[in-house]
C-alpha cells in the first residue's frame, strides 16, 4: 500500500509507465502470495508462486530505483522501500527453500 501511496506523487506523465508498472509489481507481491498459499497442498506449485512472488518483489526494487534516480522519491524513502522489498524477497527464499513446512 505505501508504493501506492507514495507513487501518487509521481508526475502526471508517468502514468501509463513507472506508476503503473510499480503498482503492478508490487500488488502481484501479494497476489502471487495468496496464489502460493492456495495451492500449497502441491509442493511444486507452491514453490513456483512464491519464485513469481520475488521475482515481482525484486522488479518492484528496480522500479524504486528508477523513481529514486528520476527524482520522484527521496532518498530515505526509497531505501526504505528497498529494504522492505529485500526483507521480502528473503522471507520468500526461506519459505521455498523450507516449503514443506508449508505446505499441507
Amino acid at each position: 500500500m505505501e508504493v501506492f501511496e507514495v507513487s501518487q506523487k509521481f508526475p502526471k506523465a508517468e502514468m501509463y509507465s513507472l506508476t503503473d508498472q510499480v503498482r503492478r509489481s508490487s500488488r502481484s507481491v501479494a497476489a502471487n502470495i495468496t496464489e502460493a498459499w492456495r495451492k500449497r497442498r502441491y509442493e511444486a506449485a507452491f514453490i513456483a508462486k512464491l519464485n513469481d512472488a520475488e521475482g515481482e518483489a525484486a522488479e518492484t526494487q528496480t522500479w524504486l530505483r528508477f523513481a529514486h534516480r528520476c527524482h520522484y522519491l527521496d532518498a530515505d524513502t526509497a531505501s526504505r522501500l528497498e529494504d522492505e522489498c529485500e526483507q521480502v524477497i528473503r522471507m520468500l527464499v526461506s519459505m521455498a527453500v523450507n516449503a514443506k513446512k508449508w505446505t499441507l
